[in-house]
């Protein structure tokens, strides 16, 4: 009788193969995105080497287990690759009829380049003999076992590949030979055995000749890459969760290094760089595709077209091989149709017959993003919200930023492949290290190569642009810098640096480290120093996907503006009106911070008044400035906020010369900086504390305000919707007294200028009493009118921890995990969150319709603003370059809560 107390074993391998398949597309949580895919492309009868993907649950065991495989595992593969080996009519291991395989890393999201591949795998001494046979072509098997001994020592034996790029070297230099294509298969032959020889050197041990020992050797370090520092920085750029794991694709291998009737190949299925509908992408004659993407060899042009704009000699594969170029432009339009977006896929040629190896919603800039969104949703593939769902909003800050003028003066050093769009000046570094290094000085930096790799990964976050001597349109440097928005120039052939040495020579012209230089992934150009540049124009597919996304949200957004300038860019970026004007702002003009601290320093209310007297005009002119941009959209004041302290001079060389500026002996001055010297400034003399015993700062500031608005509204029209908000209160009595003040001093400039004033007043919610108690806050007709959130200030409040002095802090809890992301980008929804919403709801219940806002830097903030969408929030307040990225977040928010959307945008 069977035991019924045994469990099932799971099922950690899913195969997919002609006419037998497990998975499908939605699998990705469990398959991976490279396993759901293939698995759906197996589905479509699309040509799809047979294969298996190992899941995600086996990445959880193998790390549970301190990096050992599950006991369950082999029975269940030793099956799938029989299958595959029925296939295709070879068997794993077999001298006569080798079976191959590649075995690939697999996350839930793309993660390019981040983790290890292995191919050729199942090669030994005996196998690539009978590969050798099977194929015809003995140099061909010879290149493909030492392509493999060359991988599987670097990524599961650990062996420097730098070792095999050495002795290749070395041997072609012997040899007299000037590239790996010139070599025969004797060669290859010979120099297999140093190869073998350096791995026993190196560990004291033969390479495996075991196929099996081989197989499960190269799954094991797979699902270790999951854990390499670069694949680690990637998942912390991307917030990609280190809980998700990645999935392991074993697959029969084919090959695009068979002659010249074989190639390899990646191809957008539109420009990933415009979003233009055209086919993009390279691909090499008599290669593996590694060959494409490492940027060793120069490839090819898939489409005649674009062969003949990069002005290339090589023939394209459209003329090359007509009928598989059809073939494939066929099989591109199948799968976008399909998964209704455009595809990134990979393929190889084996003599003339096509096999599809992957396809992903391919990496694309923000320009493409939109461009294919509107082109998708008139096409009637997507609907309209389905297409504003399918742009990142972050992607949007690369459009947001000056692009070269074209009219300015050109000083041209090369000119490469434009790889990924937007312009950037900075100064010349060699490494990824010096990128960061540079960077965290506050140095804007471009990060020059010979070409990327996926170790450069921090080094390109810490650049402005990225510069590669090789490498093609869908090279590593290409790929990453589309993904992150850095502009790129790639393939720039005439440049020859020198990394030792901190040089870059371009013809007879040398450049340092430091050196400033100017690159335009538009066009392709390097220039000679700092280009001038001009300021985006959001127009077109931007302008039709915006308007869109409005027509979705229910959110309004409004700026953070301080300054004139400010205002006028918010607007222009489609903001409804100001969230918070912070007044501090407009006191540091060398005038007015003389009468400002003429102000501090006076001992007595008549003194401090006559002061403010002078700043009065000015700050009344500010706010006119201010109200006749934003004309017929709320503004929202803030009085003063910070400590007075901000306001006197630090450096005692200052101090005699301020002293006599204003009319005080030096001692009078340092006595009064250490009568306001505090501790913790955040938590001291500021805000509404301030108000409360200088009653004639936010007296003057309501009367500028006021007075502005009355102006205003009789040159334009116009009322203005003026919001005056109290800073930093904690107490309904604070509120109530700073409150008071601001009607005594509504009603004397009613009397005085006869005019009619449309104003309310609220408070910035910044502490956590002021969360708890929002209700009392708000309660009755003299209760606050309005809320907005400071969710900087209750951050540190909240967390106990101040953003200015944090970043070791945060830096060693995201490595930790106690924080998933730093608070101060994405709001902290079971902390501070939940103190947002207890305030929102208590706030709601006094004072039902009560306007509630966000203007801490979380109001630009997209997965914040899917939260603020939850708690019901009126609006949100960013920074003006914010305000777009803003609108369409706050739309997609409305979309997901409206149960429109499941899964996270695309781009």
């Amino acid at each position: 009788m069977a035991d019924r107390s045994a469990k099932a074993e799971p099922k950690w391998v899913y195969v997919f193969a002609a006419g037998y398949v497990d998975g499908r597309a939605n699998m990705a949580e469990l398959l991976g995105g490279k396993g759901a895919d293939l698995a759906e492309m197996a589905s479509l009868g699309l040509p799809v080497p047979p294969g298996f993907t190992i899941t995600t649950k086996v990445c959880d065991a193998y790390y549970a287990a301190g990096r050992k495989l599950p006991e369950g595992l082999k029975p269940q593969a030793e099956k799938a690759v029989q299958l595959i080996g029925h296939e295709v009519g070879a068997t794993f291991g077999d001298v006569e009829r080798p079976l191959l395989l590649s075995v690939r890393s697999g996350a839930r999201a793309s993660m390019p380049g981040m983790m290890d591949t292995i191919l050729n795998l199942g090669l030994n001494d005996e196998t690539v003999e009978g590969l050798a046979n099977r194929s015809g072509d003995r140099r061909f098997a010879y290149d493909s076992y030492r392509r493999f001994i060359q991988m599987y020592a670097d990524v599961v034996l650990g062996v420097d590949h730098g070792v095999f790029e050495d002795l290749l070297e070395d041997f072609k230099n012997l040899n007299a030979l000037s590239s790996d294509t010139d070599l025969t298969a004797d060669n290859w032959a010979e120099i297999i055995e140093s190869y073998k020889q350096a791995v026993v050197d190196t560990l004291g041990r033969p390479f495996p000749q075991d196929t099996s020992e081989q197989l499960y050797g190269a799954i094991a370090a797979v699902f270790g890459s999951w854990q390499n520092a670069r694949a680690q920085t990637y998942r912390r750029l991307h917030d990609i969760p280190d809980s998700w794991g990645t999935a392991v694709t074993v697959q029969a291998m084919v090959f695009g290094n068979l002659g010249e009737r074989s190639a390899t190949g990646v191809a957008f299925t539109r420009n990933p760089s415009t979003g233009a509908n055209e086919i993009y992408g390279e691909f090499l004659v008599n290669a593996q595709g590694e060959d494409v993407v490492a940027g060793i060899r120069t490839p090819q042009s898939l489409t005649e077209r674009a062969r003949i704009e990069a002005g290339e000699e090589a023939p394209s594969l459209e003329t090359l091989m007509p009928a598989l170029y059809a073939n494939l432009v066929q099989v591109f339009r199948r799968l976008e149709t399909h998964y209704r977006d455009m595809q990134d896929v990979e393929f190889t040629i084996e003599n003339d017959k096509l096999w599809l190896l992957q396809t992903r919603s391919g990496k694309r800039t923000a320009e493409a993003a939109l461009r294919i969104a509107v082109d998708f949703a008139d096409e009637g593939i997507v609907s309209k919200s389905e297409a504003v769902m399918r742009v990142n909003p972050s992607a949007l800050d690369q459009l947001l930023h000056p692009t070269l003028d074209p009219e300015a003066a050109k000083d041209l050093l090369a000119t490469g492949l434009p790889a990924s769009p937007g312009a950037a000046s900075g100064e010349i570094v060699f490494t990824a290290d010096d990128a960061e290094s540079e960077r965290a000085q506050g140095r804007e930096v471009i990060l020059v190569r010979l070409e990327t790799s996926p170790e450069d990964i921090h080094g390109m976050h810490a650049a402005v642009g990225i510069l590669t001597a090789r490498g093609g349109m869908t090279s590593h440097a290409a790929v990453v810098a589309r993904g992150m928005g850095r502009p790129c120039v790639s393939g720039a052939g005439a440049l020859r640096m020198n990394t030792k040495a901190g040089t870059l020579k371009v013809g007879k012209r040398t450049l340092h480290k430091g050196d400033i230089i100017t690159i335009d992934g538009g066009t392709g150009q390097v220039l000679f120093g700092r280009a001038k540049m001009r300021e985006p124009e959001l127009s077109g597919a931007f302008a039709t996907l915006m308007t869109w996304a409005d027509a979705e949200r229910r959110m309004a957004v409004r700026a953070n503006a301080d300054t004139p300038r400010d205002a006028r860019q918010a607007r222009e970026f489609g903001a409804e009106g100001i969230g918070l004007a912070r007044t501090e702002h407009m006191f540091f003009d060398t005038e007015r911070i003389l009468a400002m601290r003429q102000m501090i320093l006076a001992d007595e209310a008549e003194g401090r008044r006559e002061a403010l007297e002078k700043i009065l005009p000015m700050q009344r002119g500010d706010f006119e400035a201010l109200f006749e941009i934003m004309v017929g959209l709320p503004v929202t004041v803030r009085l003063l906020d910070p400590p007075l302290h901000e306001f006197l001079p630090n450096n005692p060389d200052e101090w005699p010369a301020i002293a006599s500026d204003l009319g005080v002996a030096v001692e009078r001055l340092r006595q009064r900086m250490t009568q306001l010297a505090e501790f913790n400034p955040m938590l001291g003399f500021r805000g509404c504390r301030l108000a409360i015993l200088y009653p004639e700062v936010p007296e003057m500031q309501a009367r500028a305000a006021f007075e502005a608005a009355i102006a205003v509204e009789k040159r334009l029209g116009k009322s203005v919707a003026l919001e005056i908000m109290v800073p930093l209160v904690a107490f309904r009595a604070e509120f109530t007294a700073v409150r008071d003040m601001i009607v005594r001093t509504a009603a004397a400039v009613e009397k005085e200028t006869g005019g009619k004033l449309d104003y309310t007043i609220g408070t910035m919610v910044e502490l956590p009493r002021a969360a708890l108690r929002a209700g009392e806050i708000a309660e009755g007709e003299e209760g606050a009118e309005f809320f907005s959130f400071g969710t900087n200030d209750l951050t540190q409040t909240a967390l106990g921890l101040s953003r200015d002095d944090a970043a070791p802090i945060l830096e060693a809890y995201t490595q930790k995990h106690i924080f998933a992301v730093d608070p101060f980008v994405s709001i902290d929804i079971g902390g501070v969150g939940e103190l947002v919403r207890y305030g929102v709801e208590q706030g709601r219940e006094a004072k039902p319709g009560i306007k509630v806002g966000i203007c801490g830097e979380h109001g630009g903030d997209p997965k914040s603003i899917d939260f603020f969408e939850k708690t019901g929030l009126d609006y949100v307040s960013c920074s003006p370059y914010r305000v777009p990225i803003a609108r369409l977040a706050a739309a997609q928010a409305s979309i997901r809560a409206r149960g429109g959307w499941e899964d996270d945008a695309e781009s």
